[in-house]
């Protein structure tokens, strides 16, 4: 039973950092440019705002519109109960769960684009179509990047993974260094930083995906704001287990799952100061040299692949 306990912890512990994470991200962003910033908990004022104010909605809205943020927030908390964090088992732990992960993460953003061509605005519906245009190369690249760490494992459940990868001797090989930079790309991406997007603006020429959600107010911007936040934190976290896989508590009467915690809180803190070091260091490309990139991050997570599969 407390095995059961500590996975359920683990996905809470995961719900409720995801503010603190991208608050430290925006405060390094902020600091590398000699700013002040924002304060480190003004993601949880956002939603305290967001929480206790009424909704609009368009009048042009269907049920698409008023069903997408739970949907995404169900799909995202579902994604969180399959990622190991500190303990290598998951709440959700089964053969497969590699791909199911991938597809909740589709079902997402497909309610997202959706939801954002619903209500008839011109520029959900161009934010919408920007999304699925990126998502239609880093989706594959997330497949096969956890395709290439699946392989070796002999399993596509995420915990075996994680297990595989502790219990291995770490060595920096071709396969592992074409992946983790295929990676590093496709976390970039998905969670819409610099070079690819600007989370920090709302200019309707350059935005993709703060399009979707333009429409939103009140109790659902909130949502879709925290559904973002965890998904950051799932691929800081899937980043973090296949960069540093070391940490992990074997079950609860092992390492004590208090000192994985605060491995696991370092390792986010590492991962959150990177994001903020490669945003600092370039300047947002054009969106039609995003597909270049994602696609020298596919080229690199097949390479990985054959890589793998031949040595």
């Amino acid at each position: 039973m407390s095995e059961i306990y500590w996975e359920m912890g683990q996905v809470v512990f995961l719900i409720l950092i995801a503010p603190l994470v991208t608050g430290m991200v925006r405060k390094a962003k902020a600091l590398l440019q000699g700013r002040q910033g924002p304060r480190l908990l003004q993601p949880y004022y956002d939603l305290y705002k967001y929480m206790h104010k009424d909704s609009v909605v368009s009048v042009e809205a269907s049920w698409i519109f008023t069903a997408a943020p739970f949907v995404v927030f169900g799909a995202t908390l579902t994604a969180a109960a399959l990622v190991p964090a500190f303990v290598r088992s998951s709440l959700f732990s089964f053969t497969g769960d590699l791909v199911l992960l991938v597809y909740l993460f589709a079902l997402a953003r497909f309610f997202m684009a959706m939801a954002g061509v619903d209500t008839g605005s011109s520029f959900g519906a161009q934010g919408a179509s920007r999304d699925l245009f990126v998502s239609s190369l880093a989706e594959p690249v997330l497949f096969v990047t956890l395709l290439v760490t699946a392989l070796p494992a002999g399993t596509t459940n995420l915990s075996g993974i994680v297990a595989h990868l502790t219990g291995k001797e770490w060595a920096i090989t071709p396969a592992y260094f074409m992946m983790l930079v295929a990676f590093v790309i496709l976390v970039v991406t998905e969670t819409g930083r610099i070079p690819v997007d600007n989370p920090d603006t709302h200019l309707e020429l350059t935005m993709i995906h703060e399009g979707p959600v333009l429409e939103y107010s009140g109790k659902p911007l909130a949502l879709l704001l925290w559904s973002a936040w965890i998904k950051q934190v799932l691929l800081f976290a899937l980043l973090a287990d296949l960069s540093f896989p070391w940490g992990f508590a074997a079950s609860a009467g092992g390492w004590s799952p208090f000192g994985s915690l605060l491995g696991f809180f370092l390792k986010l803190v590492v991962v959150s100061l990177i994001m903020a070091g490669v945003e600092m260091s370039n300047a947002k490309m054009r969106l039609f040299k995003v597909p270049r990139l994602l696609t020298a991050a596919l080229v690199l997570s097949l390479f990985a692949l054959t890589t793998e599969f031949l040595l």
